[in-house]
């Protein structure tokens, strides 16, 4: 490193305040010493490994989107809001979406932090966003993990009922398969999340086929509905009221519906400090991702709006079933088609989603727990990693937590956790909210800094607009999350468990938010100020040097990779 270089280097790292160690690059070696940065973790007590491939990180962001969400909880919408604002729901949430994972892969692409999301918040907007942004998003996942386990306990009862076998049994069989994955390492990890993620493609894909078939009369009763249903009984359902007041409520239900399917996507920003190369898998994920969006979700909900009218019976008798495959759309349509089979073929596939999903669900939880301790809001302990690179404190203690599962085996229980679950889930759109203000605060410093977008490895395409748009809409999303409580009917009860339950996490969020503030004394970066340099050398050397292995390894396989990334990686 020049002298030049030193000096710049040691200008940046000033600016923000970022204590960290003498920065030395061993000319011998060929490497980075180890220096302490916050946010950015460099020695082998403390380190993660790099070991997901481009092809683990485009599946695993796709896979997080992927789940019961589309697969079961698109027959409620269906039923609140008909066809048509299901469609249109689920097709504006996943702009919103898009925009929210381009906002963080600009982040994540420029400098992939040890500290996630976590730590943008703090180095570009404000040590208190990362501190509150960070724990709020850990007790979301060491609650929804445990949530993920019994889910799979009950789709196993539609096989085996609980008087035969304890779901306990199935919970702690689950548990700690789990755990052993995510302990063994990284690339175990990406491999099994890589497959799961392409079987659940398989599914979707599979589910969109049938629903085509089925619309266009392929069933055994050779009926094709078509689009007779968007005009029988209609394609706006009214919900809570008549008239257009009661479409609208029933359209605006369905939009904090999909913005629960769709939580999960942001996990991508995870995963960015164990890429081989995120300056390139992470955008080509991003992109990826749109598209699968486009193509999963919004097919998928506009040809069960064609196969399943919104007011049959059926589907109103499998929104009461809230886990197992009699609660899915698509085996009310293959039910009303006169398929016999499929409702099994669903189930299994079901176990294999709720699984998969508790598996990333105790990664992010680890993950954001290390991301935490490297930011300096957690004990330190909890950034300590084996040699597999595992941060195993944090993993631990987020597999103790999600023990809680085992308090589903009792049926009083189960209530008392569905308000936990209720609770957590609005730090998901938390989390979106303060993904957006870190990048309006990232393009605001940026443009006070001088640096152009040609030299960003990746540049989110809505601009700091588009941004800010995106973030208008998740806020109002977040306040009516709940809004049914408010809603006056004949036999009009208010629901205040539904309404503290549903709500609580925002105080949580802004108590941790401003009490950080208030506690360290600690204040917002200056756009001048913003660091946007120090540990990038660390990352840029790294880079060059996975780009020169692949270099090598393309000269032996350049055909079938060439071939794979063109036809095949879109998918997969």
């Amino acid at each position: 490193m020049s002298n030049r270089d030193d000096g710049l280097y040691a200008h940046h790292a000033g600016a923000a305040g970022y204590g960290h160690d003498a920065e030395k690059f061993n000319t011998e070696a060929g490497n980075f010493e180890h220096v302490r940065i916050r946010g950015l973790e460099t020695s082998a007590e403390t380190s993660l490994h790099r070991g997901l491939k481009a092809r683990h990180i485009s599946m695993i962001a796709i896979g997080g989107a992927l789940g019961t969400g589309l697969i079961i909880g698109t027959g409620k919408a269906l039923a609140q809001a008909g066809p048509a604002s299901l469609l249109i729901s689920y097709s504006f949430v996943g702009i919103l979406v898009y925009g929210v994972m381009a906002a963080l892969g600009e982040m994540a692409s420029w400098l992939p932090l040890s500290a996630g999301f976590t730590g943008y918040a703090t180095r570009y907007c404000h040590p208190s966003l990362g501190f509150a942004l960070g724990w709020t998003y850990w007790f979301k996942y060491i609650i929804i993990t445990p949530n993920q386990l019994t889910a799979a306990a009950l789709v196993i009862q539609y096989w085996c009922p609980r008087d035969k076998v304890n779901p306990g049994v199935f919970i702690a069989i689950f548990l700690v398969t789990i755990v052993v994955v995510n302990y063994v390492g990284i690339e175990l990890f990406g491999e099994l999340e890589f497959w799961l993620s392409s079987f659940k493609v398989i599914i979707i894909v599979g589910i969109i086929i049938f629903a085509l078939v089925i619309a266009s009369g392929g069933g055994p009763n050779g009926d094709a509905p078509g689009f007779r249903y968007w005009h029988d009984p209609g394609a706006f359902a009214e919900l809570y009221a008549d008239g257009a007041l009661g479409k609208f409520l029933g359209f605006w239900s369905v939009m904090v519906n999909a913005t629960f399917a769709y939580l999960g996507t942001e996990l991508v920003g995870v995963t960015a400090a164990e890429a081989q190369n995120p300056r390139r898998s992470i955008p080509k994920a991003i992109k990826l991702t749109f598209f699968r969006i486009l193509v999963f979700y919004c097919l998928s909900v506009f040809l069960v709006g064609m196969i399943v009218p919104y007011n049959s019976r059926e589907l109103s008798f499998a929104n009461k079933q809230s886990t197992n495959a009699n609660a899915s759309p698509f085996v009310v349509a293959a039910t009303l088609a006169g398929v016999k089979v499929l409702p099994h073929i669903i189930n299994g596939c079901i176990l294999v989603f709720v699984f998969s999903a508790s598996n990333s669900d105790l990664y992010i939880a680890s993950r954001t727990l290390y991301g935490l301790a490297s930011d300096e809001s957690a004990p330190a302990i909890f950034k300590r990693t084996n040699k597999r690179g595992v941060p195993y404190p944090a993993l631990f203690l987020s597999a103790a937590i999600a023990c809680l599962a085992f308090l589903n085996v009792s049926t009083n229980s189960t209530v008392v956790f569905g308000y936990f679950v209720n609770l957590v889930t609005i730090f998901g759109i938390l989390t979106w909210v303060s993904i957006l203000v870190t990048h309006l605060f990232f393009l605001r410093a940026r443009r006070a800094q001088n640096i152009p977008d040609s030299a960003m490895p990746y540049v989110a395409p809505q601009g700091f607009w588009g941004t800010a748009v995106c973030l208008f809409f998740v806020i109002v999303i977040s306040i009516t999350k709940n809004f049914s409580v408010f809603i006056h009917t004949e036999t009009y009860v208010f629901d205040y468990k539904n309404f503290i339950t549903g709500y609580l996490g925002i105080p949580v969020y802004l108590v941790l938010l401003f009490g950080h503030m208030l506690f360290t004394k600690s204040k917002g970066v200056k756009a001048h100020e913003a660091d946007f340099y120090t540990g990038k050398e660390i990352i840029d050397a790294q880079e060059e040097e996975y780009v020169e292995m692949e270099r090598a390894k393309n000269l032996n396989s350049q055909g079938m990779r060439k071939f794979y990334n063109r036809y095949v990686a879109w998918l997969f």
